[in-house]
C-alpha cells in the first residue's frame, strides 16, 4: 500500500506538467513511430516496430507511476511563512562546522528531493534534523561512517 507524501505547490505544478507532456506530446510521438514502423511491412520481423512498442510500454508505465505519485501527494500550502524555525518548504542556509563550506537547501517532500538542485527531502537525515531548528542552532547529523557531522543554521527564508 502506498503512503501519502508531502509536496510543495511548485512540485505539484511540475508533476502535473510532466504528466501532461508525457500524455500528449510523447504519446503522439510514440504513436507516430509505431505507425511509421508498420509501414515498413511485416510487423512479425520488424525491429523498428518492436522498439516503438517497447517505448510505448515504458512511456505508459512512466505515466502510471507519475499519476500514482500525484494521487498520493498532499500539497503543503504556505508551509514556510514563518522564518523563525525551519519547516517544510523553508529555504535554509547551513554551514559545515568542520570544513566551513556553506550550502542552501529548500526542505521539500521526498518525491521532489534533488540534492544537486538544492532541494533536500524532509525525510532525509539532514532534512529531518534541520526541521524545527532556528538560526544559530548547531545540528548534529549521523554520518554513515565516522563521527557525526555538525551544521550551523545561518539563515532561514520563506520559500
Amino acid at each position: 500500500m502506498s503512503r501519502q507524501s508531502e509536496i510543495t505547490p511548485e512540485g505539484l505544478k511540475q508533476l502535473e506538467e510532466e504528466i501532461e507532456h508525457l500524455s500528449t506530446v510523447r504519446r503522439r510521438e510514440v504513436s507516430e513511430r509505431i505507425r511509421e514502423a508498420r509501414d515498413f511491412g511485416d510487423i512479425s520481423e520488424n525491429a523498428e516496430y518492436d522498439d516503438a512498442k517497447n517505448e510505448q510500454a515504458q512511456l505508459e508505465h512512466q505515466i502510471a507511476q507519475l499519476e500514482e505519485r500525484l494521487r498520493r501527494s498532499t500539497v503543503v500550502e504556505d508551509a514556510a511563512t514563518d522564518t523563525g524555525a525551519v519547516a517544510f518548504g523553508s529555504i535554509v542556509h547551513i554551514k559545515d562546522q568542520e570544513s566551513g563550506t556553506s550550502r542552501k537547501f529548500q526542505i521539500v517532500g521526498s518525491t521532489e528531493a534533488d540534492l544537486a538542485g538544492g532541494k533536500l527531502s524532509s525525510e532525509s537525515p539532514i532534512g529531518s534534523s534541520l526541521i524545527g531548528g532556528k538560526v544559530n542552532d548547531i545540528v548534529e547529523i549521523p554520518a554513515p561512517r565516522g563521527p557525526k557531522k555538525q551544521f550551523k543554521i545561518t539563515k532561514i527564508e520563506a520559500a
